[in-house]
């Protein structure tokens, strides 16, 4: 049988409107796209871990073992989405499985994107993604959304829902290109902590990591 070929792709894009440079932007004295590229590394999964980006200003601030892959500058523009910049790389990277992670979720770790990869390279699932359980009382359009109002569960008793975070998807390459998505029939959910959903896109969330990494840095 042949061993899936695997790439872990960042997609990086240089001109962040909500926070300028964020993603070379310096977190507890280490540039932002670090913690994810280390992560990558550190998982010991793949030895192809690319830096998508149409910027070649961000060459010099990838590790030792990262590879840069240009694409193409529309990409950039705030009308791109996920679907346009995915069938880019499809067309410039050919590989079975793709960890397409974002360096925007410094806290996303090594043991999580193992566990995703794992899940996918099975054959059981094929996709993964990370998310966050919600198992609380919740309303939507003025009418409870997951309880009896009536007759009050537990709230552990409450099904829980899951939100997807911002750090990272595994897929095969199929769902893409048969489905158009970045998350497959079967689905695999690695259930993640708070500080591994944290999801930095504006000043506010970049001031919470600085607090978090700082934490995290005491902690050692």
């Amino acid at each position: 049988m042949n061993k899936d070929r695997i790439a872990m792709v960042v997609p990086i894009k240089m001109n962040n409107e909500r926070l300028p440079g964020k993603n070379t932007k310096l977190l507890n004295g280490k540039p932002l796209i670090h913690y994810i590229l280390e992560a990558l590394k550190k998982s010991a999964k793949c030895d192809e871990i690319y830096v998508y980006c149409s910027n070649e200003d961000i060459i010099p601030y990838l590790p030792e073992g990262v590879q840069f892959l240009k694409r193409d500058e529309k990409l950039d523009l705030p009308t791109s989405n996920f679907t346009q910049i995915f069938q880019a790389l499809v067309d410039q990277l050919d590989r079975d499985i793709y960890v397409y992670a974002h360096a925007t979720a410094p806290f996303l770790t090594a043991e999580t994107i193992a566990k995703c990869i794992d899940a996918v390279e099975s054959g059981e699932y094929d996709s993964a993604f990370t998310a966050v359980k919600i198992q609380d009382f919740l309303w939507k359009d003025g009418e409870p959304l997951n309880f009896d109002a009536a007759n009050l569960p537990r709230s552990q008793d409450l099904e829980p829902i899951y939100r997807e975070t911002s750090g990272m998807w595994v897929l095969r390459k199929e769902v893409f290109t048969k489905l158009r998505r970045r998350i497959g029939e079967h689905p695999y959910i690695a259930e993640v902590p708070f500080i591994e959903s944290i999801d930095i896109n504006n000043p506010e969330d970049f001031e919470l990591a600085k607090l978090m990494a700082t934490v995290g840095k005491e902690n050692e």
